[in-house]
């Protein structure tokens, strides 16, 4: 039984409370007891001391055990919550990636309605569609009128200039017909003056 109560205290290190002291002492007794002729009364009480070392080694053994066992636990516990930690960080970067794009995409979204707003600011100085196309069909229609006008004055134009064509051509018949009159009269004249001499 010593013996196993020194494998284990060497196998878990002393929380520096006297447990190597008590099993030196526990093994030198056990040695001197083994040796000793003494009397059976000696050798028990030798025997309880003995026992009663063993005893605090076992207590103190069992101490550490159970320190040993709550840092496996808090150990256990540790790497639980380090783990925790890590998923939270790594949550933490994609959540920053995240806005990080959220914020990009509200930038684009803000320039585009700055665009929009500068646009419709242009748009606004202008007729919309629906007036433009008022104003189309009252210009076609004016155009349409003028062209109308266009077409009578050109035939006007044309009818003065036939018209004006027949006055050149009587008056230049009119001039030609008293030209013909006075050059008929001069004859005339010419043919009753010689029998006006005879007489």
């Amino acid at each position: 039984m010593a013996n196993e109560v020194i494998r284990k205290r060497l196998l878990i290190d002393g929380d520096g409370a006297g447990d190597d002291r008590r099993i030196n002492v526990l093994l030198k007794s056990f040695t001197k007891w083994c040796n000793s002729p003494g009397s059976p009364e000696e050798g028990f009480t030798q025997y309880q001391r003995m026992l009663g070392t063993l005893a605090q080694c076992e207590f103190s053994m069992g101490k550490t055990l159970m320190v040993y066992d709550m840092n496996l636990r808090e150990m256990e516990n540790y790497e639980k919550i380090y783990t925790d930690i890590e998923q939270n960080i790594t949550s933490a970067h994609e959540k920053i990636t995240e806005c990080k794009k959220e914020i990009l995409r509200a930038k684009r979204i803000r320039k585009n309605r700055q665009e929009y707003d500068a646009l419709a600011k242009v748009i606004q100085q202008h007729p919309d569609r629906h007036e433009t196309l008022k104003q189309l069909e009252a210009l076609d229609k004016e155009l349409q009128q003028l062209s109308h006008i266009k077409e009578n004055v050109d035939a006007k134009l044309e009818l003065r200039k036939k018209q004006f064509h027949v006055l050149l051509s009587t008056i230049q018949e009119l001039q030609q017909t008293l030209e013909n009159d006075e050059k008929s009269d001069n004859d005339d004249n010419n043919h009753e003056s010689p029998a006006e001499n005879g007489e």
